[in-house]
């Protein structure tokens, strides 16, 4: 039987992150292997995952960045089960270092991010691993990237929203970029434009519209004018560039974008939540 000396301990704590009684038990069972440690550390978080697959990861914290050029911008969440654990230095960590491998290695999917390597295994395995470290579920709940000239983020106190949107151009005033960021984050639009739009959305809001003019007593004949006069409307409150510039309600997105550079757009965005 080998001699499991606090500094072998302490060596494979920073190695995993387990807990000092879980790096013990794992090196005393594995007679101070520190390899089959780690996967006795490993198989044990994964035993604690299957137990709690049925559990639900509603909390957790998403985070976004953009590359050192600002053309790549990246946002991740990791779900888990409690606030207490989503506010964790630790936990905060992880989702950090997840997020730099993202960033560095511009994964296609989230499948693709999952396999990246991390410290020596999959970002997978690692989540794994610390769910039997942490004692909840764990799970990436998302991961979504945008190339553009140039993209800005955001990320909301809390860090249970972040924002990414891309522009048609660079080298223009970055605070428009995270104003915009930011405006997505607060007024949460469907689309960037009205022709973005999908068409099953335009047809619902027509749908409410006819419905909503029927219910008012309107004539037949004017329920379809009605509907779209209320589809204006829409697109005014729910289209990014159309929207009333948060900082600035007397001019629109589009306007603000406009008074910075001619032509200047935005070309993508996404607003991650924890909740979605």
């Amino acid at each position: 039987m080998a001699q499991i000396t606090a500094a072998d301990v302490n060596k494979l704590r920073q190695m995993t992150g387990a807990g000092m009684m879980d790096c013990k038990k794992a090196l005393t069972e594995s007679d101070g292997n520190f390899e089959k440690a780690q996967q006795i550390i490993r198989e044990r978080g994964q035993a604690i995952a299957n137990k709690r697959s049925d559990r639900e990861a509603s909390e957790g914290i998403v985070l976004a960045t953009t590359n050192a050029n600002q053309t790549l911008g990246v946002v991740i969440a990791l779900k888990c089960e409690t606030d207490f654990v989503a506010k964790n230095v630790d936990f905060i960590k992880l989702v950090e270092s997840i997020l730099e491998k993202a960033i560095s290695n511009n994964p296609a999917n989230l499948d693709a991010l999952k396999a990246i390597n991390f410290e020596g295994k999959t970002i997978a395995d690692k989540i794994i691993e610390q769910t039997g470290i942490i004692g909840e579920k764990l799970e990436l709940g998302f991961y979504q990237k945008i190339e553009a000239s140039h993209v800005a983020f955001y990320i909301h106190s809390d860090k249970k929203l972040a924002t990414l949107v891309g522009f048609n151009k660079a080298g223009f005033n970055v605070q428009v970029g995270k104003d915009v960021a930011m405006q997505i984050a607060a007024m949460d639009p469907v689309a960037i434009d009205k022709d973005f739009v999908p068409q099953a959305t335009i047809d619902k809001e027509l749908e409410i519209g006819r419905n909503q003019a029927l219910a008012d007593g309107k004539p037949a004949e004017l329920v379809d004018k009605i509907a779209q006069g209320k589809l204006g409307k829409f697109y005014k409150d729910s289209t990014l560039l159309n929207q009333d510039f948060i900082k600035e309600s007397k001019i629109t997105v589009k306007q603000y974008l406009q008074q910075s550079e001619k032509d200047l757009t935005v070309t993508a965005f996404f607003r991650c939540s924890i909740k979605q």
